[in-house]
């Protein structure tokens, strides 16, 4: 069993990750603003990625740090790539792996790119988003070797307005989009949490982006 610390529980990816991983029998610290609705199982916790202090006090003894919140600029124009620097403290303290969930905009659309954040058609509205998905990313890959991480890009449709079912059948891909036969690109959220606490059991992406599609 492993300590998990989930920033972002009451989310939709978060929430689907901490009842995959309270289904394993794992022990998990849920982190938000707001605890009301987490499961009875889980140790709420109440506080910001911004507040160095209390990242190190709430990682303190977690096996795996799991960030699972929006990326882009807050009410203070804080980013969470501004807080990378405080996670991967703590995280290193407690011999602890990161984990992302990520975007898709930062796969690529084929081998060799563009990426799908560079494409013509890719919407404008969702391009800060993406932007500060796609720079977490080329942040970790310059952490030092001693801190352990993995990102995980949802495909292309995922979302809670794309809730979809459990199926526990799914691909795994590198830095391409995943599509099937008709070019769609979709993972519902039970299944990119199986995948997410898949990798926390069996680990097969140290300091790597994976992608979860059908």
């Amino acid at each position: 069993m492993s300590k998990l610390v989930v920033f972002g529980a009451t989310g939709y990816a978060g929430g689907r990750i901490t009842a995959e991983a309270l289904r394993r029998g794992h022990a998990v610290v849920g982190v938000a603003r707001k605890a009301e609705g987490l499961p009875a199982e889980v140790e709420a916790r109440t506080g910001s990625l911004h507040d160095e202090g209390f990242i190190a006090d709430v990682v303190k003894g977690a096996d795996v740090v799991v960030v699972a919140t929006p990326s882009r600029a807050d009410e203070q124009d804080r980013r969470l790539l501004d807080a990378l620097p405080a996670l991967t403290e703590a995280a290193r303290a407690n011999g602890a792996r990161l984990s992302f969930v990520g975007g898709a905009a930062s796969l690529l659309v084929a081998e060799g790119g563009p990426r799908l954040l560079d494409t013509p058609d890719f919407p404008d509205t969702y391009k800060l988003e993406a932007t500060s998905h796609a720079d977490v990313l080329d942040a970790l890959r310059e952490l030092p070797a001693d801190v352990d991480w993995f990102y995980v890009s949802p495909a292309a449709e995922f979302g809670a307005w794309n809730a979809g079912e459990r199926t526990g059948s799914f691909r795994l891909g590198g830095d391409v989009l995943l599509a099937d036969e008709e070019g769609n690109s979709r993972i519902s959220g039970d299944d990119l949490a199986i995948a997410f606490v898949d990798e926390i059991e069996e680990p097969r992406h140290s300091r790597a982006r994976f992608t979860v599609a059908y």
